[in-house]
């Protein structure tokens, strides 16, 4: 077995240090390193918004962010051996926290984002296992380092797929990031002309910001292009289930994995979408399962109580988590302070949905974080 590493100057944005990454998904972007099946690769990684805040940074330094850039990925790491159809094992063995964080709400963006459109940022100081800012006095976020996006690009079929489908659902109104050349890296004008932005999850991982990847978490993706192209970034100290302000505590971090290839087992089993796995606790047993609790609960209600919108999952989750954000309100923090908690501490848990209309969802807020 052998360890590679891959080593970025944390000091320079991506755009200056391109041969350690890329910020779109395209399987023509060169390979940083290449490795065998089972040997360890360590990996430094940029945040989301690659170094555009900092300690001192404030709310005006979300509202000026270039989105453009979002999210800077270590790699790509061809894994030799690995062909489409096949599934590729991505062992998470460590992800080790830089010492500073941010949550971010930025305008336009984050679940609730036409209740919240003023830009809002909190800074925390990482140590020990813990998260604490002046931002958000008497709050203690325990930490469950693991890597917001991480993945493999599509083969040619496939981007011109995805492509189609995400200009269809912006045509029919909805919200997607079509290809864009703007802070594209790498520059080369075909890539950075096609390439998908990153802020999706999608068939071979990306944006999944699944808090369970943790170190001792496994992570099973379907190849779809030659050497698979693994890539990762975006590390979250903590995060809520449901991510609502669109950031966890963000954070650079360095990431350890291993690989195995498993030859041809997605064609035969028809594995089109991210799994994972593990056998121990993804983080301790009381933050995972908070042992004091207040939860508030949502159905698919309009607000005055007037519509009822069956089965409405995602209106459901939005109740709940405004009810969240009021009892919050209701201990003294502000709407954006609340909402900022929300995003790092609070889980969305769909409760029932089979008791139509109204599928109830319940978002649980862990006590322990408060220190009083």
């Amino acid at each position: 077995m052998a360890v590679h590493e891959i080593r970025i100057d944390p000091a320079k944005p991506l755009r200056e240090d391109p041969g350690t990454g890329h910020n779109r998904w395209h399987h023509g972007i060169p390979p940083v390193l290449r490795c065998e099946p089972g040997d360890e690769v360590v990996m430094g990684t940029r945040d989301a918004f690659d170094g555009q805040f900092g300690p001192s940074s404030t709310a005006e330094a979300v509202a000026a962010a270039d989105l453009g850039v979002v999210h800077p990925l270590t790699g790509p790491v061809f894994v030799e051996g690995a062909e489409p159809g096949d599934l590729l094992e991505v062992e998470i063995l460590d992800v080790a926290p830089d010492a500073f964080g941010f949550t971010a709400q930025a305008p336009g963006f984050g679940f609730l984002r036409d209740d919240f459109p003023e830009p809002y940022l909190v800074r925390w100081t990482i140590a020990d296992g813990w998260a604490t800012s002046d931002d958000l006095p008497g709050v203690r976020i325990p930490g469950a380092p693991f890597m917001g996006t991480i993945g493999l690009p599509p083969g040619p079929a496939a981007l011109s797929r995805i492509t189609a489908r995400e200009q269809a659902a912006v045509d029919a109104g909805g919200i997607a990031m079509p290809p864009s050349a703007e802070g594209a890296v790498p520059s080369d004008p075909e890539i950075a002309a096609t390439g998908l932005r990153t802020v999706p999850p999608r068939e071979q991982g990306g944006n999944v910001d699944i808090k369970q990847l943790t170190g001792g978490t496994s992570l099973f993706l379907p190849v779809d292009a030659p050497g698979g192209l693994f890539s990762a970034g975006d590390a979250h100290f903590a995060q809520g289930d449901g991510e609502a302000c669109g950031t966890a505590i963000e954070m650079r971090a360095t990431l350890r994995v291993r690989f195995a290839v498993h030859k041809g087992e997605a064609r035969e089993k028809g594995i089109t979408s991210p799994r994972f796995s593990r056998t121990e606790y993804w983080t301790s047993p009381e933050y995972a399962a908070p042992r004091r609790f207040y939860a508030t609960t949502g159905m698919p209600v309009s607000r005055d109580g007037g519509t009822v919108v069956s089965e409405d999952v995602t209106l459901a989750a939005r109740n709940a988590l405004l009810n969240m954000i009021d009892h919050l309100g209701e201990r003294g923090w502000t709407r954006q302070q609340a909402y900022a908690i929300c995003s790092v501490a609070v889980d969305l848990k769909i409760s029932q949905l089979v008791d139509v209309p109204s599928v109830l969802v319940s978002a649980f807020l862990p006590l322990d974080i408060f220190s009083s």
